[in-house]
């Protein structure tokens, strides 16, 4: 993937998520033209005082969000983050692009907690490689389909 102005404003924003918030450690990750795959690391410092979690020996951890998620999200949580993560990103793209307040992610995100260290490895290789899988994503607007034509024009 080539980022354009906006995917390089989501890179900063993701990995300088790392650097202001002590609960996380963020591992593999990569922004797609229409959404972007990480896997986020809890320390000791997340809510809970679970962790570290080295990749070797993962635990299990039960964090996230659904779409019946409070408003209120408990502070160094994964919520906390992705929230935090988009209002930055969202703000610097809005301000690129003259567009105020206007919506740049969907209201969720999806989640996995990671199990294991062959679950850490088979997700690990997913993220890295899914660049090469783009031409076939349901979602790529260049596959067809009437929603994505939908979308691409602005109907939803």
């Amino acid at each position: 993937m080539h980022l354009n102005e906006g995917g390089r404003i989501v890179e900063a924003e993701w990995t300088r998520s790392a650097a202001i918030r002590k609960e996380i450690e963020l591992d593999e990750f990569v922004i797609m033209p229409n959404h972007l795959h990480g896997i986020v690391m809890f320390t000791r410092h997340a809510v809970g005082g679970h962790g570290p979690f080295p990749r070797e020996g993962l635990h299990p951890r039960s964090v996230g969000a659904h779409g019946r998620a409070p408003l209120q999200r408990p502070s160094r949580s994964l919520g906390s983050f992705i929230a935090g993560f988009k209002a930055s990103a969202t703000k610097r793209i809005n301000d690129l692009r003259g567009t105020p307040g206007r919506a740049v992610w969907q209201r969720n995100y999806y989640e996995h907690v990671i199990r294991d260290d062959e679950d850490f490895a088979r997700i690990h290789t997913y993220i890295a490689e899914n660049p090469a899988r783009w031409e076939l994503d349901e979602e790529n607007p260049r596959r067809g389909g009437a929603r994505q034509l939908e979308e691409s024009h602005g109907r939803k």
